[in-house]
């Protein structure tokens, strides 16, 4: 993989040039000092991915994110000293496009190979993520008989969304009242550090209730309920949330096409499939499997999305009933689950 670094601190540029250097299938391109070098260099050569430091002089990450994104668009991972101290400048960056983020390397006393364990990990994670386009698109779902009837349950609005996430929910979820007649579940890709700081931080801009999900949690109307660790989150045959570490294979995590796949064996209520901007097709499979047993499904279009990967997956199994901009979907929502 060819890789950008941005980073305005030497010693930090340094410790991610030697990890980077520390495997033969990843390839050093350049190192910028601020985020506005960082954007020229892109637009002069173009890497795989960009390792994003968050505070610099000149121009931040997330500045400098939102401008690569726009004009010559790749996979970014921020990477940053104080990753929950700048846990909301790490949600505008992944709003901005930013698939993921880990916490700047430092050299201890065992060395590097413990410095660089999750940088790596992270890094292969996305080289898997950004080689998907080769892969063919595959309609098979298991299918499995529903339990009997429950008539108690209410409608659930199931959203799937990746790089660009944050943003978009809060463009779809604020268009709801706090009497919203409809549950809520969000599965969005982020790492296990964030999920937590990602409920609190949608707290404070929609007018519904948020909770992160525990096991055995029910979806109720007028909650959004949001995943507590990178596990799946699966719908079990009684109705209740579930957290899963399969299928382990599954390098999407949690994966949005295991929760849509698991709410259209279990659910017995309307349901509302609604799969957001990302990169990849996380979701399309699941998107269809909704459709076909007869829900109404809805996917971002490519104008609105930050990145146009899951959506536009989605297009190609025809598995969204209706492509929408991202400030139409919160109204189309709450006119499908009875609301004005």
């Amino acid at each position: 993989m060819r890789i950008g670094i941005v980073n305005d601190s030497v010693m930090a540029a340094e410790v991610l040039r030697r990890i980077v250097g520390s495997r033969p299938e990843h390839q050093l391109l350049w190192v910028a000092e601020n985020g506005a070098e960082a954007v020229l260099r892109c637009q002069e050569t173009l890497p795989d991915l960009v390792l994003m430091d968050l505070l610099m002089p000149v121009m931040d990450g997330v500045e400098a994110t939102r401008r690569i994104m726009r004009q010559s668009p790749c996979a970014i991972l921020i990477v940053t000293a104080s990753v929950i101290g700048n846990a909301s400048l790490v949600y505008e960056a992944m709003g901005a496009g930013a698939l993921d983020v880990v916490a700047t390397p430092v050299l201890g006393a065992d060395g590097m190979q413990t410095a660089a364990s999750e940088l790596l990990r992270k890094i292969e994670t996305i080289g898997k993520l950004i080689g998907l386009s080769s892969r063919p698109l595959s309609r098979q779902r298991s299918r499995e008989k529903k339990v009997a009837n429950r008539f108690s349950d209410p409608p659930l609005v199931a959203i799937g969304a990746s790089t660009g996430g944050p943003q978009a929910l809060t463009a779809v979820l604020s268009a709801l009242p706090a009497e919203f007649p409809a549950a809520v579940v969000i599965v969005q890709h982020m790492d296990k550090k964030f999920t937590h700081g990602l409920a609190a931080w949608l707290k404070q801009q929609i007018p519904l209730s948020v909770k992160v999900i525990a096991d055995k949690d029910r979806p109720q109307k007028g909650r959004v309920l949001v995943p507590s660790t990178e596990y799946h989150v699966v719908m079990s045959r009684n109705g209740a949330l579930a957290y899963s570490e399969e299928p382990s294979d599954n390098f999407y995590h949690p994966s949005v096409d295991v929760f849509f796949n698991s709410v259209s064996k279990h659910w017995h209520g309307k349901v509302v499939g609604v799969l957001l901007t990302g990169m990849g097709r996380d979701g399309a499979a699941g998107l269809l499997s909704l459709k076909d047993e007869g829900h109404h499904t809805i996917a971002q279009d490519e104008a609105t999305s930050v990145v146009y990967g899951m959506p536009k997956a989605a297009m190609q199994l025809d598995a969204a009933r209706e492509i929408l901009p991202l400030h139409e979907i919160g109204p189309r929502v709450m006119s499908l689950v009875g609301g004005r």
